[in-house]
């Protein structure tokens, strides 16, 4: 009888273990975090760090966004808002650069960002935010699983309301309890089933001012002088030149589908001994510059004001000027594309970029100036070294932007409508790019949709804005695509913004856990108590 009752218990144990392993194979994580952006890592460490079992599945193989890939200068506004984890990043990159063996081509005195008495470093070398994160991680013990991409189309296995899992590309499925959408994309959320949009509102639709088509304020980046977007000046039939388009631009203040520019931020030196010189695209065709030359020709001289400079004589390049990196109206179908789709863009993006590059350094149409300048450039050889010395991400300034209960406006920015529970600070310009090159009534070549206009001052981000509606899903935070219109993401899209609601998301996580309720249940005077406790800034005098 006491065998036969083993036996029976055993198979009792077994069948239970059978049943648990089919509905949970693997190992279920209080928290998954999805995307290895600098939102993400931090959501992770902060999990990890409140005793959470942590997975940080992410499609990148290197971590932290565009903070590791070439985005050096930091685009912070007021940096007494920056705090928590964020400010513990900027203070360990700041620990980095006090040690002497950092400043290897050139000598800290002589680095103008670069102050002894500052208790954090804003603007670095990309491969020092990389080891930076990375040691972080390492610290925590933090599961990471790299090369991960969502199956998009049936990767979210859902029981109502709840996510259960999710399922990537190569078929590992990642079980746990509360979920985080930390990519720059926002596909875990949009597989999941939760409302978004994209392009840009109309500015009925939130009462807005600076939505919309932008004409009137694209004042920035905007040709300085005339010039005729047609292959023979001056004569529309002769065809366009590229990077134009001869259809309406819109009216100010509609709405339309269009998405803000993006590049590559590159790390160039003009250290010679760890210079790497510009290459020519295999597809370069001069004329695709058609337009930078003829604006060089009438005499504009900016090409290198976004050079910022970086440590060790190395400098974060940006877009500046009517014609520079921005591949602007390229990448309207990069958010709702597939990943093969995505990817073409991308190479179109970069082959762009560096055609751009050569175009300065090599084209007889550029002044020998210009050409002098250049050529004193090149990429730098101990950055992005498994990839060709060039970024391995690509500038999503905007994809997808979640649209929940509550969403951040351009009225909340200026503080002309209260925002509830605050979970960190924004006070960046709402900045939008350019979108789009059309042709004037007069028969030249402009730019549209860039936006530089300070909200006036630091202002608080709202926790309602990165849980999704209830009746959607009920597990999942999304602290990058947040619930946002279009102008107001242009100030919120920063990178350390990006940590700061990530690390929020993770402790609006732990307390989701405690009670075992809906992330959009949590009481937030709790929320409010634990950010506090950990140097979150939620507000400012």
């Amino acid at each position: 009888m006491k065998i036969i009752f083993s036996l029976l218990i055993t198979g009792f144990v077994l069948l239970q273990g059978c049943n648990q392993s089919s509905r949970f194979p693997g190992k279920k994580y209080d928290l998954v975090v999805y995307g290895g952006t600098s939102a993400g890592v931090v959501a992770a460490i902060q999990g990890q760090r409140l005793g959470l079992s942590v997975a940080l599945v992410c499609p990148e193989k290197h971590l932290g966004g565009m903070t590791t890939n070439g985005l050096g200068w930091t685009d912070s506004g007021r940096k007494e808002v920056i705090g928590g984890i964020a400010r513990e990043f900027y203070r360990r990159l700041k620990e980095y650069y006090d040690k002497s063996e950092a400043w290897v081509y050139q000598k800290p005195e002589e680095y103008s960002h670069y102050r002894k008495e500052d208790d954090a470093m804003w603007v670095f070398e990309p491969h020092v935010a990389e080891q930076t994160f990375e040691k972080m991680i390492a610290e925590t013990g933090i599961h990471v699983f790299r090369n991960q991409w969502l199956n998009r189309k049936t990767g979210v296995e859902k029981e109502g309301t709840h996510i259960l899992s999710i399922s990537m590309l190569d078929g590992k499925t990642y079980y746990g309890r509360i979920f985080i959408d930390a990519t720059y994309e926002g596909d875990l959320m949009a597989s999941s089933g939760v409302s978004y949009t994209t392009g840009r509102e109309a500015n009925a639709v939130y009462q807005e001012t600076l939505n919309g088509v932008e004409k009137k304020h694209a004042i920035y980046h905007q040709f300085e002088y005339p010039v005729s977007p047609y292959v023979i000046p001056g004569d529309p039939s002769s065809g366009l030149v590229p990077l134009v388009h001869a259809g309406n631009p819109g009216k100010d203040g509609e709405g339309d589908h269009r998405i803000q520019a993006y590049n590559f931020r590159l790390c160039l030196t003009t250290v010679p001994e760890n210079k790497v010189p510009f290459k020519k695209p295999e597809n370069y065709d001069p004329f695709q510059y058609e337009l930078l030359a003829r604006y060089l020709k009438k005499g504009w001289r900016g090409v290198f004001r976004k050079f910022d400079p970086a440590p060790n004589l190395k400098t974060d390049v940006n877009n500046h000027g009517a014609f520079s990196s921005d591949y602007i109206g390229m990448n309207y179908d990069y958010p709702e594309g597939s990943y093969e789709e995505r990817k073409k863009i991308i190479e179109q993006h970069k082959n762009y970029q560096m055609g751009w590059l050569w175009f300065l350094a090599n084209s007889p149409e550029v002044p020998q100036e210009i050409h002098d300048e250049i050529n004193k450039w090149g990429f730098s050889k101990d950055e992005f070294q498994d990839n060709n010395y060039w970024p391995h991400q690509i500038y999503v300034r905007e994809a997808r932007r979640m649209v929940s209960d509550f969403v951040m406006t351009e009225l909340h920015l200026r503080k002309l409508k209260p925002t509830p529970k605050p979970i960190g600070m924004g006070s960046y310009n709402m900045d939008s790019h350019n979108v789009q090159r059309y042709i004037d009534p007069a028969g030249f070549v402009q730019n549209e949709g860039d936006i530089e206009v300070n909200p006036g001052g630091p202002y608080p981000i709202s926790y309602d804005c990165i849980v999704p509606k209830i009746k959607e899903i009920t597990n999942l935070l999304v602290p990058v695509c947040v619930s946002s219109s279009h102008i107001a993401y242009g100030s919120v899209r920063m990178e350390p913004v990006f940590m700061i609601l990530g690390q929020s998301a993770a402790d609006a996580a732990s307390l989701a856990l405690k009670k075992n309720i809906p992330v959009q249940k949590i009481e937030y005077a709790n929320l409010r108590k634990l950010l506090i406790s950990q140097q979150q800034v939620l507000g400012i005098q």
